[in-house]
């Protein structure tokens, strides 16, 4: 079967496509930006990648169409390639319901689902069971350091999904996730986001209870024991088993206070122990629940503690990129303001006194529209210094969350000005050690690159 992809080279698409051509199907997509990481990926896996949206890609010299068009979710009406389709009367499918109908059908699907903490958990889950000799498949919205694509189809009958909330396709409203029917669910978190889909916390919680409905009875469902948002969803109305995150199940007692060194605690009796590299309570939390999981289909818990002793992360979580002269470069994508606060706050239980500077870009639809701008300032305040970046598209003033942080937060419409600000505030404090964390979720137009080259004195002032 010919395949083709419109929006392949989204995280989700691309690892949809590579799925595709490891199931023996010859894939081809296109996009409107072809660009590494994913394209390298995709070029490497042999599938055919085309620039932008002309129609005429839909047509073979023969004069064939292709056999199937999966349409991202970024597709909308008035695309070149979406009208095309549409008026030929041509076959397509959602990326989601592609994969929940030819890759998960007869798999025991391992779900990911929550506001935060999906590409890290399902990263750790994916592992435990790897390491554990389970060969599971996977596809998940990162690229995972512990495997060399962000997408496999597995030798056995599990398969780890992360589960997105985000609508399916431009005709298809529902959350992805409904595509999927998990036999294994994790309920990360629950919190308000994705305001440009969703008018409220509401419509989301009933998203994630049309979830809930399609877990077997006999599958199980793991979720913080203390999150009002999920109980909520809970209380409506659940048919399978559960397990608690929390003082009635799995606990974690902390060996250091930053989360690099953990006993895993359930049921209040020690089955395992964690000494890793990541740091912060959250991921602590993201291990438990992958332990959890992982318990269900058979993992012991003491061997999934050691596994995740050697989990490598996820890139752009977090990720320290370089290390210039005592001034240590991160990328992480955190966008939502509880995701910066208990990623600042891990990185300072980590690193004690030394100095912390914020670089963050507010670029999700949601950041767009100011939903989350009263809890903003707040969000960053482990940080020594805070320097906001204004894109273009945000129609709100940072300047009102300046006004609410302390005198060392500045905002700035100009990359080429926080490029030099950002560097000389690190090497103002560069006699002892600097963590720069830049913050979004998106390219940032190269800012981390450029600043690693300025910091090296490899770059004079500039604009992207």
């Amino acid at each position: 079967m010919h395949i083709h992809i419109l929006g392949i080279c989204g995280t989700f698409m691309g690892s949809l496509a590579q799925l595709a051509k490891a199931a023996g199907h010859r894939v081809s997509g296109c996009d409107a930006n072809v660009y590494p990481p994913m394209s390298t990926q995709l070029m490497d896996a042999g599938i055919d990648l085309i620039e932008g949206f002309d129609p005429a890609q839909l047509v073979s010299a023969a004069g064939k169409h292709p056999d199937m068009i999966v349409v991202g979710n970024a597709m909308s009406r008035g695309n070149p390639c979406v009208e095309y389709m549409l008026n030929k009367g041509l076959p397509y499918t959602s990326g989601p319901q592609w994969l929940g109908d030819h890759i998960l059908r007869d798999k025991w699907v391992l779900a990911v689902a929550g506001t935060h903490g999906k590409t890290t958990t399902a990263t750790m889950l994916a592992w435990i069971l790897d390491y554990a000799g389970m060969a599971p498949g996977y596809l998940i919205g990162g690229v995972p350091g512990n495997f060399p694509t962000s997408a496999r189809l597995g030798d056995t009958p599990f398969f780890v999904v992360e589960a997105d909330e985000y609508d399916t396709a431009f005709f298809d409203k529902r959350s992805k996730f409904l595509h999927y029917h998990p036999r294994t669910l994790v309920l990360n978190n629950l919190e308000f986001d994705h305001a440009d889909i969703f008018a409220d916390l509401a419509a989301i919680q009933t998203q994630f209870h049309h979830l809930l409905r399609t877990v077997p009875s006999e599958g199980k469902i793991i979720h913080p024991q203390e999150d009002a948002n999920l109980n909520a969803v809970l209380a409506k109305g659940c048919w399978s088993q559960s397990e608690a995150l929390g003082a009635n199940g799995w606990q974690a007692h902390l060996h250091q206070g930053d989360g690099g060194s953990f006993e895993v605690i359930f049921e209040h009796q020690p089955i395992g122990a964690v000494s890793w590299q990541l740091s912060g309570l959250h991921n602590v939390n993201n291990a438990l629940a992958a332990i959890a999981a992982a318990r269900h289909v058979g993992v012991r818990p003491a061997l999934a503690c050691e596994a995740l002793s050697a989990f490598s992360g996820v890139k752009r979580r977090m990720e320290l990129l370089a290390t210039v002269d005592g001034i240590h470069i991160y990328d992480d994508f955190a966008h939502h303001p509880t995701a910066i606060a208990t990623t600042m706050e891990g990185l300072r239980k980590k690193v004690g006194t030394d100095h912390i500077i914020a670089v963050l870009e507010p670029r999700s639809n949601t950041m767009k529209l100011g939903v989350h701008r009263d809890q903003l300032a707040g969000s960053t305040a482990a940080a020594d210094q805070v320097f906001w970046f204004q894109p273009e598209t945000i129609g709100w003033s940072l300047a009102e969350v300046i006004a609410a942080s302390d005198p060392n937060a500045t905002v700035t419409a100009d990359f080429a000005a926080l490029l030099e600000q950002v560097a000389a505030a690190a090497k103002a404090k560069s006699g002892a050690n600097v963590h720069v964390v830049i913050m979004s979720n998106g390219g940032f137009m190269g800012f981390h690159r450029k600043l690693i080259s300025r910091l090296n004195g490899s770059l004079a002032a500039t604009s992207p």
